[in-house]
């Protein structure tokens, strides 16, 4: 949390923005249980916000019990809970395929459900952009690039193969997995679709399809907030970018939609409950 944060625009009050991306870094594990927290003068420079308002945004992480305050310590992070997730292997291995436009919340969404079943989390940002960006240099074009014909012909059908291949290997160990990627494409491609649903009912694992929908206002936030470099055209010219999105897009075969934005009900709950009815499920 220690890098220059854009100021947040939304419907909702600005300490509920901040609280809200706060409390999903706490429960994605980005930010640790006992970890200090920066001041609030230090937040809202951050944030660019006045100090009530991070004043007001601690006052509800601290109601909600995922902050403390201590004596000479300051402002603590209090999520005891990150060392005991339970870990589960079931019989019948669940792989979920979490799909969103950038910004929406995909990761973070991964994060928690790896945190809360234990189940390894293959992102696709995570195994591939190190070999892309290389890659993309050695071609003289920018390693941001993720627009060109170039890239989208060349680089991306790529990147979709090394995590196809990271799911096929834990599908052949008997694991769960949860994978993490846009999967614009790949969601409305019904023959795609089938063949990763034949290779996990060979293997005798249940596929979920989840979709994390975001509004424009809240992904313009997240966008934002995260700072990467790959992101800096869609926020040259934002209006245009989101203009470009489907955001009623929705997998074209049965899924499940997480609803990350601002005024939604947090990951962590919808998170609990989407791994009590798979894991419900397969029992």
């Amino acid at each position: 949390m220690s890098r220059p944060r854009s100021s947040v625009h939304r419907p909702e009050p600005l300490h509920q923005q901040v609280a809200r991306l706060i409390w999903n870094d706490i429960e994605a594990g980005v930010l640790r249980d006992g970890q200090n927290l920066p001041s609030t003068r230090e937040l809202a420079e951050e944030w660019q916000v006045s100090p009530f308002t991070i004043s007001e945004a601690m006052d509800v992480l601290i109601k909600e019990g995922l902050v403390v305050s201590k004596p000479r310590a300051g402002r603590v992070v209090n999520a005891p809970e990150q060392a005991t997730r339970p870990s589960s292997r079931d019989a019948e291995p669940n792989i979920l395929l979490i799909g969103g436009y950038a910004g929406s919340g995909k990761t973070e969404l991964g994060r928690v459900l790896a945190r809360e079943t234990g189940w390894p989390m293959l992102d696709k940002d995570t195994m591939t952009r190190p070999v892309v960006e290389a890659a993309l240099e050695m071609v003289g074009k920018s390693p941001n690039d993720r627009d060109s014909e170039f890239y989208l012909e060349k680089i991306r059908p790529r990147e979709y193969e090394a995590v196809v291949a990271a799911l096929t290997e834990n599908l052949q160990c008997g694991n769960s997995a949860i994978v993490t990627a846009p999967f614009v494409r790949e969601f409305s491609d019904s023959s795609w679709l089938d063949k990763i649903q034949t290779a996990c009912s060979d293997a005798g694992a249940k596929l979920t399809l989840v979709w994390v929908y975001c509004d424009a206002a809240s992904m313009h936030t997240y966008v934002r907030h995260r700072g990467a470099a790959r992101d800096a055209a869609k926020l040259e010219d934002w209006n245009k970018w989101v203009s470009g999105l489907n955001l009623d897009f929705r997998p074209v075969i049965p899924h499940v939609v997480i609803d990350n934005s601002a005024s939604s009900e947090p990951l962590r709950e919808q998170g609990r409950r989407l791994v009590a009815e798979l894991i419900g499920a397969s029992k």
